[in-house]
């Protein structure tokens, strides 16, 4: 059963700065990504013969992975969030693109969703897949990140709507919808230096708008890619753990689509705790470039933040 006891948790300090929180999320989702991708359709027992308690960034996996190397929770991230820096918005047309370019550079890994979403836009120049019940998939949450950057201080209206341009190019449900904003409105909360409480009570409020989404009454473990097991895994990690370190390892062993969970658990995490939470050995063996994509991005993202504010 799922109890957490947030009042005994670590209280993280309202001196860790803005940049601190957007560059732990940002280096915490390659981070995760990473970690996870190892043992990415692994089940937690697997992964105790194999690995014992993995929490090493060493590649291999499924995907054969070089150390450090991530895969489309970060690829896709970086996509968006050129795009966003490019446009000075969330603009359709412009995010389909770069999702379509990047499909074009034969990433390492691609969702089933994704590939048919991009696909449709490419034969139909249309940048929203039609409402589909059974495209409540993880892959529009994964990469939702820069959009919680860029719009950390803009209204909630706003946050939904640029939200929705960028996942509805390849899943357009309301589920999905749901937990995906729900997840944006906890960064952004955590950009602000929120509580832990607070951010609970924001995962609470989408659980009573969507019963699916209940955490707490049993550990879930081998989570697939409805982003429903998802975010129940994050959830579950995040309010029971009160350091970055513990939250990753935790979601990464539980297998099933753990580079997803690592991706969203580590942006999570990284943002409430800020950067430097981020342990140096994960953050040495991450691929030297995406390190420095997730740099620049993050200060240019929060500039148009600025900007627009």
């Amino acid at each position: 059963m799922f109890a957490p006891d947030l009042t005994a948790q670590h209280v993280v300090g309202k001196d860790i700065t803005l940049e601190q929180r957007a560059l732990g999320a940002y280096l915490g989702l390659a981070v995760g990504d990473a970690l996870g991708a190892t043992t990415e359709f692994l089940t937690p027992r697997e992964i105790r013969e194999k690995y014992g308690v993995h929490k090493r960034i060493c590649g291999g996996g499924w995907l054969h992975l070089k150390s450090g190397q991530v895969t489309d929770d970060t690829e896709m991230s970086l996509a968006l969030g050129q795009s966003i820096i490019e446009n000075g918005e969330v603009e359709a047309k412009a995010v389909a693109e770069a999702f379509s370019q990047w499909m074009r550079s034969k990433p390492v890994d691609i969702g089933n969703t994704v590939r048919r979403g991009i696909v449709h836009y490419r034969n139909s120049g249309e940048t929203s897949v039609p409402e589909n019940e059974f495209d409540a998939g993880n892959g529009a949450c994964m990469r939702s990140l820069p959009v919680a950057i860029a719009y950390w201080n803009a209204g909630w209206d706003e946050l939904v709507a640029v939200s929705r341009i960028q996942s509805h190019i390849t899943h357009h449900n309301p589920q999905a919808d749901a937990g995906t904003e729900a997840l944006l409105q906890m960064l952004r909360m955590t950009f602000k230096s929120a509580s832990k409480q607070a951010l609970f009570d924001i995962a609470d409020g989408l659980v009573e708008s969507h019963r699916a989404y209940r955490f707490d009454r049993r550990l879930v473990e081998n989570p697939s890619g409805w982003i429903v097991e998802t975010l129940q895994v994050v959830f579950q990690a995040f309010f029971n753990h009160d350091d970055f370190e513990s939250v990753l390892v935790d979601v990464v062993n539980r297998g099933g689509d753990a580079d997803t969970t690592g991706a969203i658990a580590g942006m999570l995490a990284g943002a409430f705790y800020g950067l430097d939470a981020i342990p140096g050995y994960w953050l040495k063996a991450l691929n030297k470039d995406v390190k420095a994509a997730c740099h620049s991005q993050t200060y240019a993202l929060l500039e148009l933040a600025g900007k627009s504010g």
